[in-house]
């Protein structure tokens, strides 16, 4: 047991040092976004994610909202289990074939009026899956979209940014 610790002792820090993130940016868009949600829909609004077929990069960057060093709770946006619940819908990856008919019924599950946002390249037009016999590409083939967040994957900022997009309008 001694030798691990000396090992991991030796060894040090190996991580990558994180990219700066501007964090005024973020506490700007962050106040707007709170003040639209405040203004028309009463300080709250809640997002159902679906994975549509994704590498799950942009999903680590979602999860990645919901952190402390984020957290977009504190801005009136939280995420739902249930689209039932939901105001809006953020789907991630291109549309397996597979996965059509369940974004569909979560869609008709959504209560009106319905938002439904785009994120990471594959989602927006299917990226390097593109449309096959396995994929239909983006979710726009599938669904009518209201915003498109593009990236690979959208940083945490970017999907701030795209929803702040689709609130405001």
């Amino acid at each position: 047991m001694l030798r691990i610790f000396a090992r991991i002792l030796s060894t040090g820090v190996v991580t990558e040092i994180p990219p700066p993130v501007n964090d005024n940016e973020l506490e700007r868009v962050g106040i707007e976004v709170r003040q639209v949600l405040a203004a028309r829909y009463g300080g709250s609004f809640a997002i159902r994610e679906v994975d549509a077929g994704s590498c799950n990069g942009c999903e680590l960057e979602i999860h990645a909202l919901n952190n402390p060093y984020y957290d977009v709770e504190r801005f009136g946006v939280h995420f739902v289990a249930s689209p039932r619940h939901a105001d809006a819908l953020l789907v991630t990856g291109p549309v397996s074939r597979h996965m059509e008919s369940a974004l569909r019924r979560t869609w008709e599950a959504t209560p009106a009026p319905k938002i439904l946002i785009a994120a990471g390249q594959c989602a927006c037009d299917g990226g390097e899956f593109g449309a096959s016999y396995a994929s239909c590409g983006g979710v726009k083939n599938v669904l009518p979209v209201d915003v498109q967040i593009p990236g690979c994957p959208p940083s945490p900022v970017d999907l701030l940014r795209g929803l702040l997009a689709v609130i405001g309008a």
